[in-house]
């Protein structure tokens, strides 16, 4: 029986969960508050902060499929614990320019830093990568969607709250929560990559272009590898339009986008962090790749059709069960992998979700847009949601193309 490395301490796996979360907290809650926000700092309306806040969010994408890829070789090259620790004092630095920006200009200086030093997630996945074997890597891999589902909970409740108080506090209470975690990871942490297994870092291997060459080593990888990229779109017809669409079709307040982000982040915690660590072993990852995938694509097309509020809620459920397909994917992809490629690797698969957080919010938007325009012919706000139930299908079709081609791979 596989045994998993004396490193993987209940504190570190505490550590990657607070990490995790902090990383999801702060992107969730620009969600219900940056429209406010761009709105008083650039003396906007909601139409011109809207494109405002596209660009914000492309600029930290842009910046993380840039930097991505050198931080997760330089975690390969000097540990993960280094990299994780200034990946949280660049959040820090990111959220305080948030709180006390004095002009809409600070915002995309803070997002910049962020994306820059936003290998947090990379490192976090790999250092999971590094501690886990067999059955427990997919069901460590839980933890980044408990602690996504945590994080999504206080960003976007705690953004429509408290920012109802003041719309400082919840970048003030991140920062604060970045910095505190760096210093207790700083104490607490253990290194994950003994030196053995770290390599020499090299400039062809840290870009963009190298981290696909890495992905695309294995051919049958290369499917899934898309299949991640579209599931991550689709995903921002939830992250990224909900708001507007409840706002538009339900006439939901800022409250009530809070109170749906509790539920949400709720059934994200029970399935990713709770009954994936018992469908892992019992069905294996393929069966639950698939399935979680015709579960993300069933929810979508529900919510799009949702005649009342409260049937979102309702829809949510089996979208959220969906979940279960992330860690899933990612336990079969990085088992493929050796512990000093795990640092490459997932700086890969987080160009690929940065990738979609470039493409994904600009087509969901539009999509929205184009339906519910007061000269639209056709009114339909659910629209991004049958869009990514779509992206979800194609997902499904390169999921199962992929499995049957490469024969040898029976997890």
């Amino acid at each position: 029986m596989d045994q998993e490395p004396k490193v993987k301490t209940s504190a570190a796996l505490r550590f990657i969960f607070v990490t995790i979360f902090i990383d999801v907290m702060g992107l969730a809650i620009i969600i219900p508050v940056i429209p406010n926000l761009l709105k008083q700092l650039g003396n906007v309306d909601y139409s011109v902060a809207s494109e405002l806040n596209g660009w914000l969010t492309f600029t930290y994408a842009t910046m993380q499929i840039l930097f991505s890829p050198v931080m997760g070789n330089l975690s390969d090259r000097f540990g993960r614990r280094p990299i994780l620790l200034i990946s949280l004092l660049g959040f820090c630095v990111d959220y305080t320019f948030m709180a006390f920006a004095p002009t809409v200009f600070w915002l995309f200086v803070g997002r910049t830093i962020a994306g820059i030093t936003g290998a947090t997630m990379s490192t976090a996945t790999a250092y999971i990568a590094d501690i886990s074997t067999g059955d427990k890597r997919a069901a460590n891999f839980g933890i980044v969607g408990a602690a996504s589902g945590l994080g999504f909970i206080i960003g976007v409740s705690g953004g429509a709250f408290l920012g109802d108080i003041n719309i400082k506090f919840p970048f003030m209470v991140a920062a604060g929560a970045a910095l505190f975690n760096a210093f207790y990871g700083y104490f607490v942490l253990p290194e994950s990559l003994d030196k053995e297994h770290r390599r020499k870092f090299e400039w062809k291997r840290a870009n963009p272009i190298g981290s696909f060459m890495q992905l695309s080593k294995y051919s049958a990888l290369t499917g899934l590898a898309i299949a991640f990229t579209l599931v991550y779109i689709a995903q921002k017809a939830v992250e990224y339009q909900m708001p507007f669409y409840v706002y538009e079709k339900f006439q939901w307040t800022m409250r009530s986008v809070g109170c749906l982000g509790l539920f949400i982040g709720f059934l994200l915690i029970c399935i990713q962090g709770w009954l994936i660590r018992y469908l892992i072993p019992k069905w294996g990852l393929k069966k639950n790749i698939i399935l979680g995938l015709i579960s993300y694509g069933v929810g979508l097309t529900l919510i799009a059709f949702a005649g009342q509020g409260w049937q979102v809620y309702i829809f949510m459920v089996p979208y959220c069960f969906g979940g279960i397909s992330g860690p899933a994917l990612q336990g079969f992809i990085t088992s493929k992998f050796g512990a000093s490629e795990q640092g490459e690797l997932q700086g890969g698969l987080t160009l690929l979700s940065s990738i979609s957080l470039v493409v994904g919010p600009l087509i969901m938007g539009y999509s929205f847009k184009f339906f519910t325009h007061k000269d639209s012919s056709v009114y339909f706000p659910g629209s991004p949601y049958i869009l990514g139930a779509l992206l979800i299908l194609i997902s499904v079709l390169l999921v199962v193309r992929s499995f049957k081609k490469d024969i040898t791979l029976t997890t």
